[in-house]
């Protein structure tokens, strides 16, 4: 009998495990509830910018391993855009001052030695606080490593958390932020590389994986929601796609690769972390472009309400992590307040403020205290025949595309070592 692979969710996760599998061979069919792929990650014409937007700007690092593998296995690495160094630049609202957080590609961080380069204000015993970040506790936050007063928090602890963990220091687990720290600033500019879609979400992440799932053969069901799981003799044994039921034969394995909101509801007795911060997204369409075609500019803001500011054409966007503050202001008011710091970002000082477009992400990721990380579950299920992929599963990343994109491979390569057997008895 040849054995099948479902993948419940076409998002970041079930994509990285469906092409993972694909390229092993494996028969796969992908259900997705939505009329299109990406899930968190996704892009579309909107009508009042008359223009393609992302939901949301999607950070990439140059040491997200599964993310420079996906996209290598892809052929999309040219679709993403940034500087050829590891540079940071910041403007400070309140001052006015900017300055460029600036690493060197090697491992040892010359770099601090340097208060040219180092964040303004800041002493060299000051970056001592990386050292209490990586000996941290499972309960211990990341301001409770690094402290919450100085310049070092406020222009470079703060906003990376936040950016990163999306949620504030005080809450945010420590280990988390140590974590993305190991793959990349502890490794040298090489690894921490700014890098984002050089045109959209869908080109550099989502069409390249459908192109190459429908070219191996794969089903993608656009439009299918997966209601129920079946459950006969101690194992996954049909889907209820939509009323339709879904055989799932003896020897195949099914991915669930959706939001733990959505998995609670499908596995009995699942526990997930609960629901944690919004983010806020704004887009304007300027009236002429300020990069050139392919090129983008990333700037950080301190003590403003965007949080980092990124421009790529004609289009300016700002993200706000962490928003449970802003979410619930008018699209008008928050983009009116946003546009005030764009201006100074990137220096616009002679335009008047463009159309925009205001996208609130309500459940942007799950909640990422020490509280909740015993939480995220394992791939492997009480179910032998059901896996978990997700950036929301026990990964030790934070809610990341990177996560998302590593739980798909371990997922992806549990579901494989499980068809193996029987296709070699067969």
């Amino acid at each position: 009998m040849t054995q099948r692979v479902h993948i419940i969710g076409a998002g970041m996760a079930g994509l990285a495990a469906a092409v993972r599998l694909a390229h092993l061979g494996e028969n796969l069919t992908i259900y997705e509830a939505a009329p299109r792929a990406g899930g968190r990650c996704r892009s579309y014409h909107d009508p009042h910018l008359d223009c393609v937007i992302d939901n949301g700007n999607h950070l990439l690092m140059s040491g997200n391993s599964a993310a420079m593998t996906y996209l290598k296995g892809l052929g999309a690495m040219d679709t993403l855009a940034g500087p050829a160094e590891a540079a940071y630049p910041f403007v400070d609202v309140e001052t006015g001052a900017r300055w460029t957080i600036q690493l060197g590609d090697g491992a040892i961080p010359w770099w601090v030695l340097n208060a040219q380069r180092r964040v303004p204000g800041t002493k060299l015993t000051d970056y001592m606080s990386v050292l209490r970040l990586l000996r941290a506790g499972p309960r211990d936050t990341v301001a409770k490593c690094v402290g919450t007063h100085g310049a070092l928090y406020r222009n470079f602890w703060e906003p990376l958390t936040v950016g990163a963990i999306n949620t504030a220091p005080d809450k945010a687990a420590a280990r988390l932020m140590s974590s993305v720290l190991r793959d990349t600033f502890l490794r040298g500019g090489a690894f921490c590389k700014p890098l984002i879609a050089r045109n959209s979400l869908a080109e550099t992440l989502i069409d390249p994986a459908l192109e190459k799932l429908q070219a191996a053969g794969a089903k993608v069901l656009f439009g299918t929601r997966v209601r129920a799981l079946v459950i006969a003799q101690g194992r996954v044994a049909a889907l209820d796609a939509d009323g339709t039921a879904v055989s799932v034969a003896e020897n195949d394995v099914v991915i669930l690769a959706v939001p733990p909101w959505v998995a609670e509801t499908l596995i009995p007795d699942m526990k997930v972390p609960p629901p944690g911060e919004h983010i806020v997204n704004v887009h304007y369409r300027l009236q002429q472009a300020i990069t050139p075609p392919g090129d983008v500019r990333i700037v950080g803001v301190i003590g403003g309400l965007a949080q980092w500011v990124f421009a790529r054409g004609e289009i300016a966007s700002v993200t706000i992590s962490a928003a449970s503050a802003v979410v619930e202001q008018s699209a008008e008011d928050i983009a009116s307040r946003c546009w005030r710091d764009v201006v100074l970002a990137l220096a616009l000082t002679d335009m008047a403020e463009p159309p925009s477009r205001v996208v609130k992400e309500r459940r942007a990721t799950f909640d990422q205290t020490p509280e909740t990380q015993a939480l995220r579950p394992e791939p492997v299920t009480s179910y032998p025949n059901l896996l978990l992929a997700g950036d929301w599963t026990a990964t030790g990343l934070p809610a990341t595309i990177e996560g998302a994109l590593r739980s798909g491979f371990r997922a992806a390569a549990l579901a494989s070592e499980r068809i193996l057997p029987h296709r070699h008895a067969a």
